[in-house]
C-alpha cells in the first residue's frame, strides 16, 4: 500500500488535470485530543469523492455536504479558508471529536494542477519536498527540503514538508518476512527483500516487494537507508545477516535490528566485537531481540510484535523496558 499523503496527492492532481473540481483539506492545529495528527490531508472532489482523512469521518461528512454536489453544494473558490471543528462540547460530540477535541483545517480551493503534477513526480522520485501556500491567493511554491520538519502556519502562509515514503529492508524470505512485509505495506512504508538463497525467494508471494538477489551487505549499500528507513534481519544466518547490520548501523536508519533469541543476540553482539571491531558503544543501535513482549509463538503474532516496536521508535515514542522481549523474559523467569 502506497503512502497516504502520496495517494491523496495523485488522487487530487489526477482530479484537477482532469478539470475536475476539487479541494485539498490540511489539518493545520489541534486541541486537546485529535483523531489525526498535524499535517494530516484529505481531498475531495466536486462529486462527493473523498480520499483521506483529517477526523474519524464525521468532519469529512461535513465537508461533503457543505463542498460538493453530493451534499447539494456548489464547491466554493477563492482563497484558501481556515475553518475549526468541535469548539463546543455539543460540536466535539456532533463530529465525533474526543471529549475537549478541537479541530483546525486549511482548504485550498482548486490547487493547481501542474504543482500538484510537479509535487508527486518530486515524491515519486524519493525527494523530501517543502510546500509553501501563500493564504492571500492560494499560490504555491515547492521547495527541496533538508529534514522533514513540523507543519507551520501564520497570517500569511502555510509550510508542509512532504515524502519521501518510509521504506523497510528485510534480510531473509521466509513465513516471518511474508507477514512483516505485508504490515509494513498496510503501514505505508516501501519494502525491499533482500535473499541470495533462491531456495528461500522461490516461494515468496507478497505483491508490492521488490526483490533483491544480492548479498544482504551489498544490498544494504545499494538501499542507501536514510533517516526514514529500517533494516531488519530475519535469516538467523551470521553470514547473512551480521555484514548487513554493520552497514546499516552505519547508515541512518531509524530502526536497525535482528530476530533471535536473547542468546543468539547475546552472539551475535559478541562476535561483532571480536571479529569486526566493534564496541558497546557502536552496537548500542543494534535492536535484538527485536519486537514487544506480547507472548507471541507463531510468524504473525511475531510480526506483529515486530512491527509494534518499528512503529513505536518511528513515532519517537519510548517503550517501557518491561514490554521489550529481553526484559519481559527475563522477568517472567525471575523466581517469585
Amino acid at each position: 500500500m502506497e503512502n497516504l499523503d502520496v495517494r491523496v496527492l495523485r488522487h487530487l492532481r489526477d482530479w484537477r488535470l482532469a478539470g475536475r473540481r476539487a479541494l485539498l483539506a490540511t489539518v493545520v492545529r489541534t486541541w486537546g485530543s485529535s483523531p489525526r495528527p498535524i499535517g494530516s490531508i484529505m481531498a475531495l472532489a466536486e462529486d462527493g469523492a473523498v480520499v483521506g482523512s483529517v477526523s474519524g469521518g464525521c468532519i469529512e461528512d461535513d465537508l461533503v455536504a457543505r463542498h460538493s454536489r453530493l451534499g447539494g453544494q456548489a464547491m466554493p473558490g477563492g482563497a484558501p479558508r481556515q475553518v475549526r471543528y468541535g469548539v463546543t462540547a455539543d460540536e466535539a460530540h456532533r463530529f465525533g471529536l474526543p471529549c475537549g477535541g478541537t479541530l483546525e483545517l486549511l482548504l485550498e480551493f482548486d490547487p493547481d494542477a501542474q504543482a500538484l503534477a510537479d509535487l508527486v513526480a518530486q515524491l515519486e522520485a524519493g525527494r523530501l519536498v517543502q510546500r509553501e501556500v501563500d493564504l492571500a491567493d492560494g499560490r504555491v511554491r515547492l521547495q527541496p527540503a533538508a529534514a522533514p520538519a513540523a507543519l507551520e502556519i501564520d497570517a500569511l502562509r502555510l509550510v508542509n514538508t512532504f515524502g519521501p515514503e518510509y521504506r523497510m529492508l528485510l534480510i531473509g524470505a521466509g513465513q516471518l518476512a511474508e507477514y512483516l512485509a505485508t504490515m509494513a505495506n498496510f503501514s505505508g512504508f516501501a519494502v525491499t527483500l533482500c535473499d541470495p538463497r533462491a531456495e528461500y525467494r522461490g516461494s515468496w508471494q507478497v505483491p508490492g516487494v521488490a526483490l533483491s538477489t544480492d548479498m544482504p551487505d551489498d544490498a544494504v549499500r545499494a538501499f542507501a537507508p536514510d533517516s526514514r528507513s529500517c533494516v531488519v534481519a530475519l535469516t538467523h544466518d551470521p553470514k547473512l545477516d551480521d555484514l548487513a547490520l554493520l552497514e546499516a548501523l552505519d547508515s541512518p536508519a531509524f530502526y536497525v535490528g535482528a530476530i533471535g533469541s536473547r542468546r543468539n543476540a547475546q552472539a551475535r553482539r559478541e562476535r561483532m566485537i571480536e571479529h569486526f571491531g566493534q564496541s558497546e558503544a557502536s552496537l548500542a543501535r543494534l535492536r535484538g531481540p527485536i519486537g514487544i513482549y506480547i507472548g507471541s509463538k507463531t510468524p504473525p503474532e511475531i510480526a506483529v510484535s515486530v512491527m509494534a516496536e518499528i512503529l513505536a521508535v518511528k513515532n519517537a515514542v519510548t517503550l517501557p523496558r518491561e514490554i521489550e522481549v529481553a526484559a519481559a523474559k527475563e522477568l517472567r523467569a525471575a523466581p517469585a
